[in-house]
């Protein structure tokens, strides 16, 4: 919970840019990138397509901590959720006569 807090914190911070009449835990992707990357130390992980317009990330410390971002095509990124204890799966090719 307190991860939650602080991630909406972040954006909050970022929403300077942003329409009064935007969610909270939105911001400018830029703004929310710099803030994941400074508090946080999560870099982007993976990226999955939704729909011609919007993206979802994920970002990820070596901590464990994550965040997923949903992108749209005009920059603004909202937080979908956050958590921590993140492991990222292998995927290894079986090696012939293995």
């Amino acid at each position: 919970m307190t991860r939650l807090m602080a991630t909406a914190a972040c954006a909050a911070m970022a929403l300077f840019a942003v329409p009064a009449m935007a969610a909270e835990q939105c911001a400018a992707r830029a703004d929310m990138v710099k803030a994941l990357g400074e508090k946080f130390h999560e870099n982007p992980s993976a990226v999955g397509v939704v729909n011609p317009n919007v993206v979802l990330e994920v970002f990820v410390s070596d901590k464990g901590t994550w965040t997923i971002l949903a992108s749209d095509t005009k920059g603004q990124s909202c937080v979908i959720s956050v958590g921590e204890g993140w492991e990222s799966a292998m995927t290894t090719a079986a090696l012939p006569g293995t």
